[in-house]
């Protein structure tokens, strides 16, 4: 039988592989890149990160930029992600290339957790 998007999301769930690709727009509206991943907690389940793809040329010369999950809204009538953050705010927040994946150490995580102005547990 053939899979559906009924098979991949529901009201409050949705599929890996659908929110990769889905687009973030800040509180304006503005399209800031695509989810290009999300990092998910090995103990608790919870996804703990989006990684925002931003920047760059048709995804050339891209950067990445790990959300912390919590400050994400799904917005439906968008059909994307809405953040409350600015271009020049994303900009500075830790980020990096497809040649520098950083380590995601606590001491990484707190970086991202207090940019964005959250305590990292």
């Amino acid at each position: 039988m053939p899979e559906t998007t009924d098979t991949y999301e529901t009201h409050d769930l949705i599929s890996s592989d659908r929110v990769e690709g889905t687009v973030v727009y800040n509180l304006q509206g503005e399209r800031l890149g695509t989810i290009s991943r999300f990092m998910v907690n090995k103990r608790t389940g919870k996804a703990q990160y989006a990684v925002l793809q931003f920047g760059g040329l048709l995804g050339l010369g891209s950067d990445y930029y790990p959300l912390p999950w919590q400050i994400l809204t799904y917005d439906p009538t968008q059909g994307g992600y809405v953040v409350n953050i600015n271009p020049e705010q994303l900009e500075n927040a830790p980020h990096y290339s497809d040649a520098d994946t950083p380590t995601y150490d606590n001491d990484y995580n707190w970086r991202v957790y207090s940019h964005y102005g959250l305590t990292y547990a």
